[in-house]
């Protein structure tokens, strides 16, 4: 009996780890919980950026008397419409040089960092030379006046008058009679054209004889002064006329005397009018000395480059194209307000 209790006690401590194993292989170990990972901090939106500063361009242009000046103001609003992302402008209309004095004054209280000026009476150099000494850059369009630091774009005035003179002697010849039509009260405008002609005529044609009478930049004196004109001179062969408008009153006054003497008119501007009539009259070469009103818009870029840093020619010359019955039908455009 003591033998079997002996076994049996032997048998339960050989049991005892085997059981105590198999209990710990049926156990479901306790899993360890994943780590959540760590929220990453949300991007921070990049801060925007201040809008740049826009330029302040004011534009001073003469109240509207002539086609051509109407399509100055009405192409330097067009350019500056479409540069509204970048700039501010004002457009001022004067009718004499104290006027546009006091819309300059305006146009600096305002704030303006640059100003496009037309200028077309004297009297402007002290105000635009006291703006361009406080600062302020000055694009002056078409006209030329004496003050330093002014930048300038304009059509060849002077190569207008060489123009004319090389076209009303291939016409006619070396020898006639020629009524040239200053206006003395366009400053600079009158007297570069008349320079390029007369000294060219000198050139080419020294024997050609050269009448010179005043007149203004409009159909209305064109007609009046050419009337007259024609009243006083039974023979001219042509007419040098440094715009398209008085052109136009010209021909009236020589349709209405029924003279037939006269072989070429000239003019200048760019007048749409004036080029539908060049192919109407077979008797007289009507000429134009291309001056776009559009170079305007060049002026406002000008200024634009300018106050953006950028470096620019003091002076642009836009070259002289000449528009006749040949080839008139290239600068027609129906969208033109002149």
């Amino acid at each position: 009996m003591k033998k079997v209790l002996g076994i049996v006690l032997s048998l339960s401590l050989l049991l005892t780890p085997l059981l105590a194993a198999c209990g710990t292989d049926e156990e479901t170990p306790s899993e360890t919980p994943a780590e959540t990972p760590a929220e990453e901090p949300a991007e921070e939106e990049p801060a925007e950026e201040p809008a740049a500063e826009k330029h302040k361009i004011g534009i001073l242009a003469p109240a509207v008397t002539h086609g051509w000046v109407a399509a100055v103001a009405y192409n330097a609003e067009v350019r500056s419409k479409e540069l509204e992302d970048k700039i501010e402008y004002q457009i001022q209309t004067s009718s004499n040089a104290e006027e546009m004095t006091s819309q300059l004054d305006d146009l600096l209280t305002w704030g303006a960092d640059a100003i496009v000026a037309f200028p077309q009476w004297e009297g402007m150099e002290v105000p635009i030379q006291q703006a361009i000494d406080d600062g302020v850059t000055v694009v002056n369009f078409d006209i030329e006046i004496a003050a330093d630091g002014v930048y300038r774009v304009a059509g060849d005035n002077e190569d207008m008058g060489v123009q004319g003179a090389n076209y009303i002697v291939e016409k006619i010849g070396e020898t006639g009679t020629v009524v040239m039509l200053e206006v003395p009260t366009s400053g600079s405008v009158s007297e570069l054209r008349k320079k390029g002609f007369v000294d060219t005529m000198a050139e080419i044609a020294p024997d050609m004889e050269i009448i010179t009478y005043a007149t203004k930049f409009t159909r209305e004196d064109g007609l009046k002064d050419f009337a007259d004109i024609l009243i006083s001179n039974p023979q001219i062969d042509a007419v040098y006329s440094m715009d398209d408008e008085t052109s136009i009153g010209v021909l009236q006054a020589i349709s209405e005397a029924g003279r037939t003497d006269i072989k070429v008119v000239t003019g200048g501007g760019g007048m749409q009018e004036y080029f539908r009539m060049m192919p109407e009259n077979e008797d007289i070469w009507i000429q134009s000395a291309l001056y776009s009103p559009a170079m305007v818009m060049d002026a406002v870029d000008m200024a634009v480059a300018i106050l953006d840093g950028e470096m620019v020619e003091e002076v642009k010359i836009i070259p002289t194209t000449i528009v006749d019955r040949d080839n008139y039908e290239d600068f027609l455009d129906e969208n033109s307000p002149y």
